[in-house]
């Protein structure tokens, strides 16, 4: 796991309320703060008018047979949402690869940001003390438990949306962002789940703009951890071993248009952070 998991989702609406007491979720003309945006509210914050505001999202069903005890099930987030457990996960190298992705962010972000899916651990705190004045972050997620659980990880703050998206219909316009991040997705997602998901990210990212991934790698020979790590993934993550056959670069559209991509592996190559300028 480490990460999260969204792909494509079943078509229909989604009347999944965001209050845990089962109250309305107020509206950003309502509260100067974050808001939880729902397929239903006809307004999206922080978005452009031209932004697709209104978008079905349903819990695919890859996600409830494989990954209902991470993520979807209610005592998922008491059990995961502990810092040192998804450092044990991570072998003690959360902090790196979390700081790793917010380097690509820079100290000072303008304009807007994507966070795809949410993450256990602060990656998105952090994300968002990243933010200059005028930066803006929407966070994308199918479930609802998890955008409940990270609102309460985050204080007020108007310039950002939690928003009940798929990663394969994103419902935004092209290029409306300057920087995608996708932490420890794509390993979750079947084949054409993550080409879907890369696509997307793609598509919404401005030229220029940069889409930065940070996921599982295929080890080095000589690390320790390659024939343990090969047993817990293929016993645990149906298909993480995918990233350990194909470089990430194999699952962008052939009209991906993109002007640079770079690559960095971590921790005898287990992970990987890829970064690819639009």
């Amino acid at each position: 796991m480490a990460g999260r998991a969204r792909g494509a989702a079943n078509p229909g609406s989604c009347h999944v309320p965001l209050d845990p007491c089962g109250a309305q979720l107020q509206t950003r003309a309502a509260i100067h703060r974050y808001s939880i945006v729902t397929p239903e509210q006809q307004t999206l914050p922080l978005s452009k008018k031209n932004d697709a505001d209104t978008h079905s999202s349903a819990i695919p069903p890859y996600l409830e047979e494989n990954y209902w005890w991470a993520y979807v099930h209610p005592r998922a987030v008491q059990i995961f949402e502990r810092e040192w457990l998804v450092n044990l996960i991570l072998f003690g190298n959360y902090a790196r690869l979390r700081d790793a992705a917010l380097d690509e962010i820079g100290s000072q972000a303008g304009g807007r940001m994507l966070q795809v899916a949410c993450v256990y651990g602060d990656l998105t705190p952090r994300l968002r003390q990243r933010l200059a004045g005028d930066g803006t972050l929407d966070v994308i997620d199918v479930l609802p438990i998890q955008l409940r659980n990270l609102r309460r990880k985050l204080p007020p703050d108007s310039r950002l949306s939690l928003v009940l998206r798929d990663s394969t219909a994103l419902g935004y316009a092209d290029g409306s962002f300057d920087r995608v991040l996708i932490f420890f997705l794509l390993h979750e997602q079947p084949e054409s789940v993550r080409r879907r998901t890369v696509a997307e990210a793609l598509r919404v990212v401005k030229p220029g703009g940069k889409v930065i991934l940070v996921d599982y790698h295929r080890p080095r020979r000589w690390n320790p951890l390659r024939l343990v790590m090969a047993g817990v993934l293929r016993r645990l993550e149906p298909y993480a071993l995918d990233l350990w056959q194909h470089e990430l670069d194999h699952y962008l559209p052939a009209d991906a248009g993109v002007s640079g991509m770079r690559e960095q592996t971590y921790f005898g190559g287990l992970y990987q952070k890829v970064v690819i300028t639009r």
